[in-house]
């Protein structure tokens, strides 16, 4: 054992070469140097490669965005059309029927009549533009808390005389009074009123013309149904009965059933139908029970 004092002797293997430790060095400083170049590069293409991308989200969103407004500008340029077309004929009525007042010698009750039918054509043409204007907004907006029974209330109140005259049997099964809907209340008044003049207009010549109303309340959803023995549907007339303007009522401005889909969705709902020829129909109108999300983005983006 070595005294503590003195030094022990230093192996030759762990004297440091100068010419070993330089070129170690010149290695390190090399391959720091490529490794910095290679970042560098890389750092480089990254950045071509981030500006290539954020181009290509660039252009394909010009071409989203193109191809949106190409469809509404489409779909815009169907509508005009199809409105064009269903407002040709009762205005050409209309106007033949006002060239007749001008008929020399012609009788007062005549006069009366056509005047009538004038008016008659020309109100047709007001609900269509009326209806258009609805459908093309598609507002639901002025949200209130309201009760069912209230609301069919009223709607059996105007439609029982009419049913009656026809000598249709109108059964209306009241909900609780308890239950209430958060909604726009015309909105729905106006597409339960659009089924049930339908189912009217299903049943018109049957002698036992019967239509039903019931309101079925679940734990999210409420379904109001409206029920006929009238003539039914083929499938191919179901298939297309929600298109704007598709309607087989020559009186119809086709709409109707639209804007109802309309309101149930903005409802968080949507509506239903089942229908066979002979069999009559039935429309189940379903919207939530309380504000839904459509309704919510309308109303803040009113």
């Amino acid at each position: 054992m070595l005294p503590m004092n003195s030094s022990a002797p230093v192996s030759a293997d762990a004297t440091l070469d100068p010419a070993r430790l330089a070129e170690a060095f010149r290695l390190f400083n090399q391959v720091s140097e490529e490794l910095s170049a290679a970042y560098g590069a890389l750092e480089k293409q990254v950045e071509r490669l981030t500006a290539e991308l954020a181009a290509a989200n660039a252009e394909t969103q010009r071409l989203r965005e193109q191809a949106e407004r190409n469809a509404r500008l489409a779909a815009m340029g169907e509508m005009a059309a199809q409105l064009a077309h269903q407002l040709r004929t009762p205005l050409a009525a209309a106007l033949l029927y006002a060239g007749n007042l001008e008929t020399p010698g012609l009788s007062e009750a005549s006069r009366i009549a056509i005047a009538g039918k004038t008016v008659e054509r020309l109100k047709h043409l007001e609900r269509l533009i009326q209806d258009m204007l609805l459908f093309a907004r598609g507002e639901v907006l002025g949200r209130e808390t309201f009760g069912i029974a209230d609301l069919i209330g009223e709607l059996a109140h105007t439609f029982e005389p009419l049913a009656h005259s026809r000598g249709v049997a109108l059964t209306v099964n009241a909900p609780p009074p308890e239950l209430t809907l958060t909604g726009n209340r015309k909105a729905l008044a106006g597409a339960l009123t659009n089924l049930l003049e339908n189912a009217l207009h299903a049943v018109a010549g049957r002698p036992d013309g019967k239509i039903a109303v019931a309101v079925e309340a679940g734990d999210e959803r409420i379904t109001f149904t409206v029920t006929d023995n009238g003539r039914g549907m083929p499938p191919e007339v179901v298939a297309r009965l929600f298109e704007p303007f598709f309607t087989t009522r020559a009186d119809g401005t086709g709409l109707g059933l639209a804007i109802a889909r309309g309101v149930a969705r903005a409802h968080g709902g949507g509506i239903e139908v089942d229908s066979a020829p002979g069999q009559g129909s039935t429309f189940r109108l379903a919207v939530g029970r309380g504000p839904s999300d459509a309704a919510d983005e309308m109303e803040q983006n009113r």
